[in-house]
């Protein structure tokens, strides 16, 4: 049995007979960091226990996400991944980037949960 797959928004099928549908990603550009609300959790769901700092909230570019987390793995020198607007850091370091997040001028960062 084989599955139909879907688009990403939704289209199934359209009976107007000039439909295009537009495959393309739309871009997005950075914003500014003082205008990104980032927040700052510990979590440890999904990780057999272990503790990460998981940074999310980012809106902007793909490349501009792996830049910035490629810069907060080097600070905290610990291993990591940034996706699907996410920047997920091995480890409690959840002071560490508070603090290089508001000197490199994300100034709407927050730490959030308990």
């Amino acid at each position: 049995m084989s599955k139909k797959k879907r688009d990403n928004r939704g289209f199934v099928f359209s009976t107007n007979p000039d439909f295009q549908y537009d495959h393309s990603e739309p871009e997005y550009s950075d914003l500014e960091p003082r205008l990104q609300n980032l927040k700052i959790y510990l979590d440890r769901k999904a990780r057999k226990g272990k503790v990460v700092t998981l940074i999310t909230g980012y809106h902007g570019s793909e490349d501009g996400l792996k830049d910035l987390g490629k810069t907060l793995k080097s600070k905290c020198g610990v291993g990591g991944t940034a996706k699907n607007g996410e920047i997920i850091l091995q480890g409690d370091h959840r002071e560490k980037v508070f603090k290089f997040l508001i000197e490199k001028g994300y100034s709407k960062t927050k730490k959030a949960g308990g």
